[in-house]
């Protein structure tokens, strides 16, 4: 009895201190992706208003009746939700209004069919964009015809057009990811998928924009666990994939 107590109170401490490895995790794998290239990021300020835009992986289950900010119904279930979260707790000072308008199915030209009422009418000061995977996928699906051409040009215009309307606007530009051995991911992706991935990073670059390494988080995060740990369907974050994109989004803030 008194050996199984100690071999117990061994295996306790032994998991416990595991667990401590576990619970850094998340910060190691982002900060490895986030820091390798010295990254822009931006300030917040008082009163900010935070708009996050996309497709699903940004909608992921938010009320599009709700139009509150702050309010968990109209965040969704998704890495917008535990940014915000995380903002707000940070921040409370701050009086942060923070936004979701994500939309399912969305590529960038849908973006654009609904950006006055989406952006320009909540009068953003920062405003985080993750799109870019149905713009390639849906050339493989759903018969769209758009080219890695059609993505470039539609972001740019949609940015310059952000930018005249809201002077001294920030964008977050977010990576188009993908993860191989899952339901829809597979060898057809690339190499043209990786342009579109590429393309997200020059665009931040030419925009003075911070750049989510979604990608690069990701692959980082396969060292730890396979990708149907990170993901639903190689696209979609299960919830510690979710949690992945939140601690990368938070590392494209000042303090």
């Amino acid at each position: 009895m008194k050996d199984h107590t100690s071999n117990s109170r061994r295996n306790f401490i032994k998991n416990t201190a595991m667990g401590a490895v576990a619970a850094l995790s998340i910060p190691q794998i982002v900060s490895a992706a986030v820091t390798a290239p010295a990254g822009k990021k931006i300030q917040l300020n008082k009163d900010d208003v935070i708009l996050f835009q996309g497709d699903s992986i940004t909608d992921w289950g938010r009320d599009h009746n709700k139009t509150t900010p702050n309010d968990t119904g109209a965040l969704g279930n998704g890495y917008t939700l535990l940014a915000a979260g995380e903002l707000l707790a940070r921040f409370p000072e701050k009086n942060l209004q923070i936004y979701n308008k994500g939309v399912s199915g969305n590529k960038v030209y849908q973006l654009a069919e609904r950006w006055d009422t989406d952006c320009i009418a909540l009068k953003p000061t920062v405003v985080s964009i993750h799109i870019g995977v149905n713009d390639f996928w849906h050339t493989l699906t759903s018969g769209y015809t758009g080219t890695i051409e059609t993505y470039i040009n539609d972001y740019k215009k949609l940015l310059d057009r952000t930018k005249a309307a809201l002077p001294g606007v920030k964008f977050i530009i977010g990576e188009p990811f993908g993860l191989t051995g899952t339901k829809f991911v597979d060898a057809k992706w690339y190499p043209t998928f990786d342009l579109f991935r590429k393309a997200a990073r020059d665009i931040a670059t030419q925009y003075d924009a911070p750049f989510i390494p979604y990608q690069t988080i990701f692959n980082n995060a396969l060292k730890s666990a396979p990708a149907t740990y990170w993901t639903l369907d190689g696209v979609h974050p299960s919830i510690a994939g979710e949690k992945l994109m939140a601690q990368g989004w938070m590392e494209t803030l000042k303090g």
